[in-house]
């Protein structure tokens, strides 16, 4: 076993998830943030703890169940990492409720925002519920008792629910459940002449259950909601139509094995009883919610309007000065290769762009790839623009990017039915790469035009996360984009490239070659240096070159935001590595890759992470940044990035 093999200098990559959730409830917690957007850092605990639970430990329970007890890196069996992942997320579910207790809701009501419980209502306020609820809330509301007729019934994935606990006339106890209609507002206003006040729906169901159980005494009643396993196994191999296979699978999502129970404090044990044999829940996946459960209603509260006060000062993205002065964007980009930093940029260009090449006579043919797009994606609307024109559409359609698969879907048909040909990528990989392809016929002959990016085409996450993209009409970048979207339309492979390092196939290698590279010239007694920018860092195989260069002399920066599975400032093994996680207003999405390279600077842009789906699971790109100018950015962005303590 090799020295860097050994488990201490480790992470578990689920406890290193936590961690990085730890970090963006900070965010919440600090009271140098506006309001509004502490309010959001503590919707998105709520909202990255749902997707952990339905995917990271949805996984480990099938392990577990499969008595699968191999040890991970950092020396943990899968039930030894569930227990971790009990105690931890316990203690971030108490730090989380603390903050909106003690700190959030006493602030909102500074601000006249005020979130009341039934016992706080005027009567004025309780007969304007009475009213709403009689009109809005009764009609659509299903109560289910258990009984011999009636079996428990499926309680669907995240959603609120409200059990019962009743007595009929011959004084025996009934289970019954009302599930808390996610088609009406959790947040129901009330009027109040001192600011904005709110009570939540499902304190109005409780309040009136006497019209849904009439005839029955009530006892008792609580709130609960279930996470359930939606790590997807799709066999692609066969599947004959994909697109049928997914849909089929995220039928199934909503019924995967309960894998946690979150429940309203001083729930009746009687119920809570019940909850845990028909949902099969043991006492370590039940959350005690000293609140309300699922804070990512808080996010709905920090949008309303009238408070801008109490966000971050907008920032307005900027439209690039260089491209004002062409008529179209083919000029300018035929003129240089043109960088863009989002959010501080704009991404109209790239729309820009693509509803240019729409109506261009002269461009023969758009070629796309799309992972994730908004729900009035102009692009969208762009491309079906084109193929009513007669152009010869490509659109690469990612099915299978995680919870936007419906989303997807809708988009993919939609762009079929104007005429688009819609590809679904490569059996067995996600294409994760994001570029477009312009083909236009000029006087000189057929010209490629190449946007590629570390982010989704995405108008709306664009104003969100930190990305950077690069247009061009350089010969090689335009050939290698051709020779990508033949590998992704015809399963071939590209027989050589220019430019471009493509995973599946030479990303690893060439990643690990230019780590080798750094560590033969610090060997050497030269100058050795990396830097690297990326979302998560697990695979073993980049970690273990990087101790080996850290040993070596190279000295190493590391900003990785959300996983990072290894111990930085080991002597003899990471001593001479940094890491920096930078939580904050953007999310830090771009992916930058430095090799001083004796000094031949490498810069590249990559939509890859340094984890194992990335480098063999999917279709990513690794590209240089050749142009002076735009070199020079990329390193001013690393070094502020640096600045970060």
């Amino acid at each position: 076993m090799k020295v860097y093999s050994l488990p201490k200098y480790f992470i578990s990559r689920e406890l290193s998830w936590i961690q990085f959730n730890e970090r963006v409830l900070e965010e919440a917690q600090d009271t140098n943030n506006p309001l509004f957007e502490r309010l959001k850092f503590a919707a998105i605990v709520s909202s990255n703890l749902d997707e952990f639970f339905m995917v990271r430990v949805g996984s480990l329970s099938d392990q577990i169940t499969a008595e699968f007890d191999k040890k991970d890196p950092s020396g943990l069996t899968p039930i030894e990492q569930m227990k971790q992942i009990g105690i931890l997320v316990h203690s971030l579910v108490y730090d989380q409720f603390n903050c909106y207790n003690r700190s959030l809701k006493k602030s909102l009501k500074k601000e006249n925002i005020k979130l009341l419980k039934p016992k706080d209502l005027s009567e004025e306020q309780i007969n304007y519920i009475e009213n709403y609820y009689s009109k809005n809330i009764f009609p659509v509301l299903t109560p289910m008792v258990v009984n011999q007729s009636s079996p428990f019934p499926l309680i669907s994935n995240k959603s609120l629910n409200i059990a019962v606990l009743l007595k009929d006339n011959k004084d025996e106890n009934i289970f019954a459940t009302i599930k808390a209609p996610s088609v009406l507002d959790r947040l129901v206003k009330v009027p109040d002449e001192d600011g904005m006040t709110f009570i939540f729906l499902e304190d109005i169901i409780k309040m009136n259950l006497n019209f849904l159980f009439s005839g029955h005494k009530i006892i008792e009643a609580g709130c609960y909601r279930i996470t359930r396993n939606a790590d997807m196994a799709l066999d692609e191999e066969g599947a004959e139509d994909l697109l049928e296979a997914i849909q089929e699978s995220l039928k199934q999502r909503k019924w995967g094995k309960a894998v946690r129970l979150e429940i309203e404090n001083g729930m009746n044990s009687k119920l809570l009883e019940i909850l845990e044999r028909e949902l099969e829940i043991s006492k370590e996946q039940e959350y005690i919610i000293n609140g309300q459960i699922d804070l990512t209603f808080l996010m709905k509260i920090g949008r309303i309007k009238g408070y801008e006060k109490l966000e971050y000062k907008p920032i307005k993205p900027q439209y690039p000065k260089y491209l004002l002065k062409y008529e179209n964007m083919f000029k300018a980009i035929a003129e240089k290769d043109i960088l863009l930093h989002h959010p501080y940029e704009s991404f109209d260009p790239i729309v820009e762009l693509v509803k240019q090449s729409a109506v261009d006579p002269d461009v023969l043919a758009i070629k796309h790839t799309l992972y994730r797009v908004s729900g009035r994606s102009p692009i969208i609307k762009a491309l079906v623009k084109a193929a009513d024109m007669g152009k010869q559409v490509t659109v690469l359609v990612e099915l299978k990017a995680r919870f936007d698969e419906s989303n997807n879907i809708l988009w993919a048909k939609q762009l079929e039915q104007s005429g688009c040909h819609v590809i679904y990528g490569i059996v067995g990989l996600k294409t994760h790469c994001k570029i477009l392809l312009v083909v236009r016929r000029e006087e000189d002959g057929i010209k490629r035009y190449v946007h590629m990016g570390t982010g989704n085409y995405n108008d709306v996450t664009a104003k969100l996360y930190t990305d950077i993209g690069l247009f061009t009409a350089n010969s090689y970048f335009g050939a290698d984009a051709s020779a990508l979207f033949n590998m992704l339309s015809g399963n071939s492979k590209p027989t050589s490239l220019y430019k471009f390092s493509l995973a599946p196939l030479q990303l690893r290698d060439r990643f690990l070659q230019m780590i080798f590279e750094e560590t033969e010239n610090s060997k050497k007694g030269k100058k050795g240096k990396i830097v690297a920018k990326v979302n998560s860092l697990v695979d073993m195989q980049i970690i273990e070159a990087l101790f080996e260069a850290s040993n070596a002399g190279v000295k190493i920066d590391l900003i990785v935001r959300g996983i990072c599975c290894f111990k930085p400032g080991v002597p003899g093994v990471s001593e001479n590595i940094t890491v920096r996680s930078i939580v904050g207003r953007f999310l830090e999405h771009s992916r930058i890759f430095y090799f001083y390279n004796d000094g031949q600077e490498g810069i590249y842009l990559s939509s890859a992470d340094w984890m194992n789906r990335n480098l063999d699971r999917r279709v990513e790109l690794l590209f240089p940044i050749e142009d002076k100018k735009a070199r020079r950015r990329i390193k001013k962005i690393l070094e502020i990035s640096l600045l970060d303590t």
